[in-house]
């Protein structure tokens, strides 16, 4: 029992590379400002954003300390990581780009479904590609792993929002 839910919680938290800046900005474009309605994370530009995944991702690699047979394995997980990500950058714009789409509901359902979907398959995809990798790995790696893949909310990033968004 134990064991499947480490393993849950670190197929979710690798998930969780995707969402680097998980309190996506609506607006995107505005520069880094110190607090925004969703936190230190808000109004980061694409470029930043990037960055920050690129950073995280070479944390995780780096904090694994992957032996040389392990290292064979790691390269269909970045590349899922890094697809994952692409396509929470690619919705976010959609989302942007659509707006609320207050006068038609039926598309906006849609929209919403479709990129559901979309999310759900690239989750798949990524659970596939790391399972060979996590089989792999020791107690050690597995727990760095987990706590190098958690997004990264509030101080310190211990993930405790506070009511009304605001990180203190």
């Amino acid at each position: 029992m134990r064991r499947s839910v480490i393993s849950a919680t670190l197929l979710a938290g690798i998930a969780g590379l995707g969402f680097v800046g998980a309190a996506a900005s609506r607006d995107g474009g505005e520069p880094f400002r110190e607090r925004g309605p969703m936190g230190r994370w808000s109004n980061l530009s694409p470029e930043d954003r990037a960055a920050f995944a690129d950073a995280r991702i070479a944390a995780l690699h780096a904090g694994l300390k992957l032996n040389a047979d392990q290292e064979k394995l790691w390269p269909p997980v970045e590349g899922a990581i890094r697809d994952f990500s692409k396509l929470r950058r690619e919705q976010r714009a959609a989302r942007r780009e659509r707006g609320r789409m207050a006068d038609d509901a039926p598309a906006a359902l849609r929209a919403m479904a479709d990129a559901t979907v979309a999310r759900g398959e690239a989750l798949r995809k990524l659970a596939d590609a790391s399972q060979p990798l996590y089989a792999t790995l020791d107690a050690d790696q597995k727990r760095r792993a987990l706590m190098l893949s958690r997004p990264m909310h509030g101080r310190f990033g211990h993930g405790h929002r506070h009511p009304g968004g605001d990180d203190r």
